[in-house]
């Protein structure tokens, strides 16, 4: 395994993160506990989850199932020191929680207290905001994007707020460090202005969308996480399996997340799949595994701090952690490039 810094606290952190969305609808507790053993055997110090999770499907009454697993793992195995604990706050919009309240102060204790408990631990050492009151262009939402419509003062409201509850969670010893989940480049530097001129958390890290066909934060935020230490965390580094190349003549595996999420959030559209085929046909050329070339590409950039990998499977899973080892040719990069320009944004 390899391990990088997470942002400017000291902690090394492992580059494949452990994501577990999954796991109360998709996996079991026994398959959860299965995947984070594993991971674990392989080096794997940091995972992630969020009080919305399980999703595909999310529901009322399956909210925080998957913390609650991770909860028993914790209790059994007693690593708790050993790992590195991301969740986050369910943001503005989820009706599941909180009837899809706003982030606020009261709903982040909410929030932060309903996680401990399930989590089975005393502390959390990455607590992120899901999502921004005034919204976010992730999502395929860059479509319709306009902040012009925005109120920035409410928002920079909104931004201090979290930032003095998240101070207070950090004194009593709840939470030792703050992330930013969906955000933007303005978003981010606020949070880190804020900081500096009130003594606050600083933001370590951003959980974006970043993968071979959604690459957005190549540019703002690309030059935000060079300059302040703000690395990320990027989620569907595979396309929700698209680039693996699983779906790849019309199959759907039994119990793959197409087969209940039928255009996987918009990532599998006619649009896409032109570029989805390109990239495939570049890991056929190059002698690659496809989810591996796509997983390795992320890690690869200048930017990344972890990539969060997800898997129902544990042939799956194991294949994507061992992306960690592959470091793809300057030939393969090359294609990866030209690729890219044929399609900017294929979502």
């Amino acid at each position: 395994m390899k391990y990088r810094k997470l942002g400017r606290t000291g902690l090394d952190v492992s580059a494949i993160c452990l994501g577990t969305m999954t796991w109360g609808s998709q996996n079991s507790e026994a398959e959860g506990h299965e995947q984070m053993d594993y991971a674990v055997s392989q080096g794997v110090n940091f995972f992630d989850t969020a009080e919305a999770y399980p999703t595909t499907p999310a529901t009322p009454e399956n909210s925080g199932d998957t913390e609650r697993i991770i909860g028993t793992w914790l209790k059994k195995r007693g690593k708790r020191d050993d790992i590195i604990l991301a969740t986050k706050v369910a943001g503005v919009g989820n009706k599941n929680i909180d009837e899809g309240a706003p982030i606020s102060a009261a709903k982040i204790r909410r929030a932060c207290e309903r996680s401990l408990q399930r989590l089975r631990t005393d502390y959390i050492d990455l607590y992120q905001l899901h999502w921004p009151n005034r919204g976010s262009y992730h999502f395929r939402q860059s479509w319709k994007w306009a902040p012009h419509t925005h109120d920035g003062d409410k928002a920079r409201d909104d931004f201090l707020e979290a930032l003095e509850t998240m101070d207070a969670l950090v004194r009593e010893g709840k939470v030792r460090h703050m992330g930013l989940s969906n955000e933007t480049a303005w978003g981010t530097m606020n949070y880190l202005r804020l900081a500096a001129e009130k003594g606050l958390p600083r933001v370590v890290s951003v959980q974006n969308e970043y993968s071979l066909l959604h690459r957005i934060f190549d540019l703002d935020m690309a030059e935000v996480a060079a300059h302040e230490d703000v690395g990320l965390l990027a989620y569907t580094s595979t396309a929700s399996g698209s680039l693996s190349g699983k779906y790849r003549g019309g199959d759907i595996p039994a119990g793959a997340r197409m087969s209940v999420q039928p255009d996987l959030n918009g990532r599998y559209t006619e649009r896409s799949k032109p570029a989805i085929e390109a990239y495939l046909d570049i890991a056929s050329k190059h002698g690659l595994d496809p989810a591996q070339m796509a997983i390795a590409f992320v890690l690869s950039r200048p930017f990344t701090t972890a990539v969060i990998i997800g898997a129902t499977k544990m042939d799956q899973l194991k294949s994507n952690i061992a992306s960690v080892d592959l470091d793809l040719s300057d030939a393969a990069l090359d294609d990866i490039a030209e690729t890219y320009k044929r399609f900017p944004i294929p979502l």
